[in-house]
């Protein structure tokens, strides 16, 4: 399996969701599935049912991130030294060439991309259009809603 990049904060995520699902959400669904078995007929038990598919959900999901958890690549932005260069982990200010609308992100890993929080996802059509730009560099964003470009104001690292 390739290595999957994300940043240490990224990671923790991913691990505290894990010991979340072994430790509370697992043995909560456990705990229905008994409880719902002792209601009797089991083949008219929506309860049951749901805590069924609930479980099945949880396992797919360990295993899911026992195997991410082996593959990540955890990359520290602030020990990157790319200078004025956009990499994974960068943080940039951008401008929209035609509106002047301002905005920042940070490029992630796909785990912990959130867009609110200006977090996108380095497989992104924004993400992927800024990589390996610099500042003062214009880059071409295609994406659904359209192209858009997006002047490089700042690059930081940390």
């Amino acid at each position: 399996m390739a290595a999957i990049p994300i940043t240490a904060r990224g990671a923790e995520m991913l691990k505290a969701e894990l010991t979340r699902l072994k430790s509370i959400d697992r043995p909560g669904v456990i705990q229905a599935i008994k409880d719902a078995r002792e209601k009797g007929d089991l083949s008219e038990n929506a309860e049951y049912e749901a805590a069924r598919e609930r479980q099945g959900f949880i396992e797919g999901r360990i295993q899911e991130l026992e195997g991410k958890l082996s593959s990540l690549q955890i990359i520290d932005p602030a020990a990157v030294d790319a200078g004025e260069r956009i990499v994974f982990g960068a943080m940039v200010d951008l401008e929209e060439v035609q509106s002047g609308i301002r905005v920042h992100y940070q490029i992630v890993g796909d785990d912990e991309a959130d867009i609110k929080a200006g977090l996108i996802s380095v497989s992104s059509p924004t993400a992927r259009a800024l990589i390996g730009k610099s500042v003062g560099d214009v880059a071409t964003v295609v994406a659904p809603g359209g192209k858009r470009e997006y002047e490089i104001l700042e690059v930081r690292y940390r």
